[in-house]
């Protein structure tokens, strides 16, 4: 899934595993849950992680929620669900990968 490239210009604070913020696995990278939205490094700066396309995660049984087990990152306004190495998000009854 391809992300948008940009930059978030004004992030003082620098992420890593001892920072405080989920970490989510994403791709060949690192994205840390940050005021809603996710965080990347790229270069010497950090960029908004975003998706670019809308991608359904078919034939996915489980429902996530308070207490299913996997942790939940705010973005934007709803949760994501960190699962198997990416985010779920609910969608018009199914579930999304971001």
């Amino acid at each position: 899934m391809t992300a948008i490239h940009q930059e978030h210009p004004t992030h003082e604070h620098t992420h890593g595993p001892t920072c405080g913020h989920t970490e989510v696995r994403h791709g060949d990278h690192v994205d840390y849950a940050h005021d809603g939205h996710l965080h990347r490094k790229h270069a010497e700066h950090w960029d908004e992680c975003e998706p670019v396309a809308h991608v359904t995660h078919d034939n996915h049984p489980h429902r996530h929620g308070e207490g299913c087990g996997h942790p939940a990152v705010a973005h934007g306004d709803h949760k994501d669900y960190v699962h198997d190495g990416h985010r779920h998000a609910a969608h018009d009854g199914h579930w999304d990968d971001h």
